[in-house]
């Protein structure tokens, strides 16, 4: 008997689960309510633009008209081609540009150019100056400058994406700003073809696969070979409200002797109980200890290190080793070693937070 109860109760539970279940699914199907892929700008993969008869790229812009007259909505409303489907539609945060680009693969984009150019975006468009789309070879790519860095909630209901921009210290309790140094043309000291903006940008990577794993929001200055201005690097934390700024760094010299780890600092800038200072010296301890290398101690900022000494944040710079010293030309090159560097500044990051 206790048993057949059992069963029975059992058997009511799982009705009254696939009941609910279903409920939802015919609501959420019924108001075609979906939240779009959301792709920040460190995890962006670039599609080509479309090529010209002769091969060269072409971008082809176009503007959107903006209607900030229509506020009927609390979010920025993207009007969207009948038949798109939400798997169709990503949202890409560019934050070092202070964009949102909305990417919709389409089979035959030319043919729905005349959309934008005729519909408007609209709603709550406070934190939108400028719009434009290009036409690319499989999608529409439309590309808002915004006011500053957001994070975004998004909602994709009758045809409309809807876009609420949300300042990053609403979304993270914790957050960093993580700047390998150099990239493009600068190189940032070469040994035997080896370039010292790879290296950075090598660590940087490492310690984002690290990063990933907490539950500490991390923004990138870039993580390609770009080389955003200084001004921009410290624009990106202020804009995010960052809680500290860790530049990656290689050294170079002209007497190949010279080796080991050091971190620059401003000690001009000054937080009581943890600052630039503090950083630094966790920064260093916590690197030389993971590689088992030399410290070399703490270095003031000098006029060359524009990112460290103007940002208003705890800000450090780790320089991991001299390509020019033999040992540590052969060293920055393995993968052990690089993961060696990421995980002292990774736990520099979460011992800064445990205080």
């Amino acid at each position: 008997m206790q048993q057949n109860r059992l069963m029975k109760r059992t058997a009511v539970y799982c009705i009254a689960f696939t009941f609910a279940a279903m409920s939802a699914i015919l609501y959420y199907s019924a108001n075609k309510i979906i939240v779009v892929a959301d792709i920040a700008q460190d995890e962006v993969v670039q599609s080509a633009e479309h090529e010209g008869a002769a091969g060269e790229k072409v971008t082809d812009k176009t503007r959107i008209n903006i209607d900030r007259d229509s506020r009927d909505s609390d979010y920025f409303c993207i009007p969207l081609p009948d038949n798109v489907k939400p798997e169709e539609v990503t949202l890409e945060n560019h934050y070092m540009d202070q964009e949102v680009w909305v990417s919709i693969d389409l089979k035959n984009p030319e043919e729905q150019r005349g959309f934008y150019e005729n519909q408007s975006v609209y709603g709550d468009c406070e934190n939108v100056l400028d719009g434009h789309f290009d036409v690319e070879k499989k999608r529409i790519c439309l590309r808002f400058a915004l006011t500053g860095v957001f994070e975004y909630q998004s909602v994709f209901e009758n045809n409309t994406l809807y876009v609420k921009f949300v300042p990053p210290k609403e979304v993270y309790d914790k957050i960093v700003v993580i700047d390998p140094a150099y990239g493009a043309d600068e190189n940032g000291g070469e040994s035997d073809g080896v370039k010292g903006k790879n290296i950075t940008l090598d660590i940087a990577k490492a310690l984002k696969t690290k990063m990933d794993e907490t539950d500490i929001k991390v923004y990138y200055t870039r993580m390609d070979d770009s080389n955003p201005d200084d001004r921009t690097r410290v624009r990106l934390a202020v804009a995010t409200d960052a809680d500290m700024l860790i530049r990656i760094e290689v050294g170079s010299a002209e007497n190949s002797r010279i080796y080991g780890t050091e971190a620059i600092c401003n000690s001009r800038f000054f937080i009581p109980d943890f600052g630039s200072v503090e950083l630094a010296d966790l920064l260093e301890r916590e690197v030389v200890t993971a590689i088992s290398g030399k410290a070399n101690g703490l270095v003031e900022v000098t006029e060359a290190d524009v990112v460290i000494r103007e940002v208003t944040v705890p800000a450090a710079g780790i320089k991991a080793g001299y390509l020019t010293n033999s040992q540590e030309f052969v060293l920055l090159q393995r993968d052990d070693y690089i993961e060696k560097i990421a995980d002292g500044i990774c736990r520099t990051i979460q011992k800064v937070y445990d205080k």
